[in-house]
């Protein structure tokens, strides 16, 4: 039975929508203001790509505005070329900031209220090693052990507080920790860690600073300091909400709130930064931008439109809990994207010759072809036919199967936009190899329909060898093999889940001539083979093209 909808029924919201209107509802907030705190020490991901467009996506649909904020508070990790990489990608998925910012803005800010929370008895230094004080934690069973220079009076935390900011103490010498709890039952409330001790050049500030707030301090305390009023962060955060409340109100400055919703997790993919930085560093991949990797940076490279993640995103909508979003919805997102806008082509990528005997020598005529039977402003291209073809060799069998409809001997075919053949012989060479196919074609079958009504069940691609152009093309599948990569038997790491079959490279495919003039990032539908994009490493000549994914799901099957 057909369900009738009322057109004019308002859509569901999400918890996080509902929030937001509710606080602009009872004047909570006149307007919102969002935020992206990425740390610059790696590339962004596709589990990036969800907060960004969470963020971003917010505060437009309610008429608000997101700042981007860089978490530059561990310099032993942190790179400029991480910052441009980030704008870059943000950019490239169609959003932009009201605001640039960085934590490093609010370091001395920062430090004035730590001296505050000195001041009031909630802050101490301690001279313990990081082992000593995770021994003295406790368990969440146990409550922990106060440290011994829990105590010190405040005059003696202020001057050694300050001895660490003009660099008198070496790493790991003191920190600064908040005295709140060491029984709490939440273990990120036992006298946590604000500031250690970080001897090293900072890309932003130099060497101003040798002491750095940790992430539990300086988030909420930035996020206040820019009046954020929904700061919105990934489910393991929750646990961390306690502390973020409680800076804010010690502090007592601008009441930010944290609200979580639960991460990406695709199957077939690792969302680690460190795992990512390992495939890397150790080769086994090119790069950041490796087409296999779900960097944003990589998505682009393989052919992924910034519609298509955006989608994608909006498409599996926003949890309270963490599940595992499987792979082909995010390829199913693409290629409803690359449907519309992929212009249509021919491309040859395991080439056998094709010989039309009947056909006239060194002649060559010109077929209108379709650029996209989605796009009808698209128009049309010429395709050149002669006498030698390429099809591929998987295109024909000597001796098939029942219900084969492609090419074989005796067997009547359909050249996409040209004419029938049927196959009459075949060369081969002395290991009986087949070299090259030969065939007749029918002359009043041209556009792919015969005039006396005869119908034919198979219809191939090819491309016309005088005229074709050679190129490379990087066959990519799935980087691991497994669900779960991380999921692994005794002695084993994700590396063991890797895919050898990941990337192949054909070197030899043959391609219609009109993409002789391709660009980086161009893309488009090879018929019957799957979405390709042009590579960056691709030139004029020497053409390169990357598979973004096949026309269907072939993991449906396998799996």
């Amino acid at each position: 039975m057909e369900v009738q909808t009322n057109s004019n029924e308002r859509p569901s919201l999400n918890f996080l929508e509902e929030i937001i209107e509710n606080d602009l509802k009872n004047g909570v907030h006149k307007s919102i203001l969002t935020r992206f705190p990425p740390e610059p020490n790696g590339y962004l991901h596709i589990g990036h790509a969800k907060s960004i467009c969470l963020n971003f996506g917010l505060a437009k649909k309610y008429g608000g505005k997101t700042n981007l904020r860089f978490d530059d508070t561990n310099p032993t990790k942190e790179d400029v070329e991480y910052v441009d990489s980030i704008k870059e990608d943000i950019q490239w998925l169609g959003f932009q900031w009201a605001n640039e910012f960085y934590a490093s803005d609010y370091f001395e800010q920062l430090y004035q209220w730590a001296v505050k929370l000195i001041e009031k008895g909630l802050a101490y230094v301690d001279d313990q090693t990081l082992d000593e004080i995770r021994q003295n934690r406790g368990t969440v069973q146990l409550p922990g052990k106060d440290s011994p220079y829990r105590n010190r009076s405040v005059e003696e935390n202020l001057k050694l507080f300050s001895e660490m900011r003009e660099g008198k103490y070496a790493d790991g010498e003191k920190i600064l920790r908040a005295k709140i709890d060491m029984a709490h039952p939440n273990m990120h409330m036992r006298d946590p860690i604000m500031y250690r001790i970080i001897n090293t050049y900072h890309h932003r500030t130099g060497d101003k600073w040798c002491i750095y707030p940790m992430y539990d301090y300086a988030h909420g305390e930035s996020d206040s300091i820019e009046n954020i009023t929904h700061s919105i962060c990934t489910l393991e955060f929750d646990v961390h909400r306690p502390l973020y409340d409680w800076f804010i109100e010690k502090l007592e400055i601008f009441p930010s709130h944290q609200y979580e919703f639960a991460r990406l997790n695709l199957s077939y993919t690792v969302m680690s930064k460190r795992k990512l930085l390992q495939l890397v560093k150790e080769n086994y991949v090119s790069g950041w931008d490796d087409a296999r990797m779900p960097t944003i940076c990589g998505l682009r490279r393989r052919g992924f439109t910034p519609e298509s993640i955006r989608n994608f995103c909006d498409s599996i909508g926003v949890a309270k809990r963490d599940n595992i979003i499987d792979y082909g919805r995010l390829e199913f997102a693409l290629r409803e994207d690359l449907n519309k806008r992929a212009n249509r082509v021919m491309a040859v990528l395991d080439p056998i010759k094709l010989i039309i005997d009947n056909y006239p020598e060194n002649q060559t005529e010109e077929l209108e072809a379709i650029n996209n039977p989605e796009d009808e402003t698209a128009g049309t291209r010429v395709l050149p036919f002669s006498k030698e073809l390429y099809i591929e060799r998987d295109d024909f069998m000597e001796n098939p199967p029942k219900k084969y409809f492609r090419l074989a001997p005796n067997q009547e075919v359909r050249l996409r936009y040209a004419y029938f053949v049927t196959c009459t012989s075949v060369d081969k060479d002395e290991e009986g190899n087949i070299t090259a196919i030969h065939c007749t074609y029918d002359p009043a079958s041209k556009g792919g329909n015969s005039p006396d009504g005869r119908k034919v069940k198979g219809t191939i691609h090819w491309v016309c060898a005088k005229s074709c152009i050679n190129a490379e093309v990087r066959l990519f599948d799935r980087l691991f093999m497994n669900e779960i990569p991380e999921k692994v038997e005794e002695g084993q790491t994700f590396l063991d889940n890797l895919n050898p079959d990941s990337l192949k490279i054909v070197s030899n495919a043959k391609l219609e001539p009109s993409l002789k003039d391709v660009k980086a990032l161009d893309k488009f539908q090879f018929e019957r083979l799957g979405y390709f994009s042009v590579d960056y490493d691709s030139k004029e000549d020497n053409l390169v093209f990357n598979r973004t994914c096949t026309l269907k799901d072939s993991w449906t099957k396998q799996n």
